[in-house]
């Protein structure tokens, strides 16, 4: 791989012990994971363990870390949706969950007015609500591009898949996802 690592030089400080390494990371990487953990699983507290899980294997396997191939940042997305994947097996009927305000954070723009902001909360709602419907790899594939921010190539490696795969099933859910919210009665704003 060509492109630098930017996680590259904090893993042997990680593997070392340093605290200022691990609170580093930590404070890199987060908020990503937790976003990935609530998309994926629509439960903040799951969402919290599948982050903290994520962490306690990088302060576990920090020292065995061998850049040049995958950047970390691949692996720590595969570990975290591996962690994701293993709850949603335990689940039994994991699509009827109650969807609550806690579910989701939504980001609110203080320039709205109140009405809006209610509008906008509950069109998060539904969002997450339908999300949390769709088939595992195609919200897999809409989490990784859009909230995530991967780009296609490093989504479909992550996944496993071709990028003409990938593409594919974001074709699939982005479809899934218009018919979902049109029953719901979400419109684009």
């Amino acid at each position: 791989m060509n492109e630098l690592d930017p996680d590259a030089e904090l893993l042997p400080r990680i593997a070392r012990g340093d605290q200022s390494a691990i609170r580093e990371m930590v404070t890199k990487k987060l908020s990503r994971l937790l976003a990935l953990g609530m998309r994926m699983l629509n439960d903040r507290g799951e969402a919290e363990d599948v982050t903290q899980e994520t962490f306690l294997r990088v302060w576990k396997h920090a020292e065995n870390w061998q850049s040049g191939g995958a950047k970390f940042d691949t692996w720590l997305h595969k570990v975290a949706l591996n962690l994701c994947y293993d709850r949603l097996r335990t689940r039994k009927d994991y699509t009827d969950k109650d969807y609550s305000d806690e579910s989701t954070p939504e980001l609110i723009d203080p320039a709205l007015i109140p009405e809006q902001r209610l509008d906008k909360s509950q069109q998060g709602d539904m969002i997450s609500a339908a999300l949390a419907i769709l088939p595992n790899r195609q919200r897999e594939a809409l989490v990784l591009q859009y909230y995530q921010e991967l780009s296609n190539i490093e989504a479909a490696d992550l996944m496993g898949v071709s990028v003409d795969a990938l593409e594919s099933l974001l074709s699939r859910a982005r479809r899934n996802m218009r018919a979902l919210l049109a029953e719901q009665g979400v419109h684009k704003a």
